[in-house]
């Protein structure tokens, strides 16, 4: 039986092409990697990996949730997109998933930085499953200097940071 942070990575592949076989999706997603063209933070514990948060320009992860909403008020596209973070069931609510965050904005600034845009969701004063926080509370994201841009659902946002490259 898959488990853990092993049973996310599905998830994670899946999303790498619109494939309807898990194979294909597979192949799909090893090549993104293998060409340079996948992202994602991820966050060790020892040797275990125990979460990531995914993320890349527009055009590797141009499938988000809402999209008409988000459409509607679009002015131009980020130069990157934070789309998903999986943090293993047993280290939820550790600071994981924050973690991640911070290394992809490490990441994002060290391949030159721009605007960064994500779409969590706002949790307080209601009680939301963790395994459902697959986009983070905009919380965690303004703990990062993220500042809600618009609303893209009931309790759904836009959140964005500019983030500078990071001088080599």
């Amino acid at each position: 039986m898959v488990s853990g942070a092993a049973a996310g990575a599905w998830r994670f592949i899946r999303k790498a092409s619109d494939a309807a076989d898990p194979d294909q999706n597979c192949c799909e997603k090893e090549r993104r990697v293998r060409e340079g063209a996948a992202h994602a933070a991820l966050v060790f514990d020892g040797r275990e990996c125990v979460g990531w948060c995914q993320f890349g320009v527009p055009d590797e992860l141009p499938r988000i949730k809402r999209q008409r909403a988000y459409a509607d008020g679009l002015a131009d596209l980020p130069d990157w997109r934070i789309t998903c973070f999986f943090v293993d069931k047993a280290c939820r609510g550790k600071g994981v998933a924050e973690t991640a965050l911070k290394g992809a904005l490490q990441e994002i600034a060290r391949l030159g930085g721009g605007t960064v845009e994500s779409y969590p969701e706002e949790v307080t004063g209601r009680s939301v499953s963790a395994s459902f926080l697959h986009n983070g509370t905009v919380a965690m994201f303004e703990r990062q200097g993220f500042e809600k841009s618009r609303r893209i659902g009931k309790d759904h946002w836009v959140v964005t940071k500019a983030v500078s490259a990071k001088r080599r």
